[in-house]
């Protein structure tokens, strides 16, 4: 009985983890999640369009936007991990 309670929990936690997965995937290029997101994240940026480019190249990439308009990065490790070529930081 024990053994088939802790089956039916694992196996319910892969499924949800995995449809979570898809849904988070399903945020499209271009998409009105990434508009929003980025237009906040550069509302105090001096050079606006720069940075609603880099960042919607990331939010692309990585489904998600850390919170606010600077720092904060640890909240979407994607995003901050992300360098340009030069190894700098590629997301704003």
């Amino acid at each position: 009985m024990k053994l088939a309670f802790v089956t039916f929990v694992l196996v319910s936690l892969v499924l949800s983890s995995s449809l979570l997965q898809t849904t988070i995937a399903a945020v499209a290029p271009g998409s009105s999640f990434c508009d929003s997101k980025c237009g906040e994240r550069c509302s105090k940026a001096g050079l606006k369009d720069r940075c609603l480019k880099y960042c919607g190249i990331c939010c692309e990439e990585c489904k998600c936007v850390p919170s606010g308009t600077y720092g904060n990065k640890d909240e979407c490790p994607c995003y901050r991990d992300k360098k340009n070529s030069k190894g700098n930081p590629k997301c704003p």
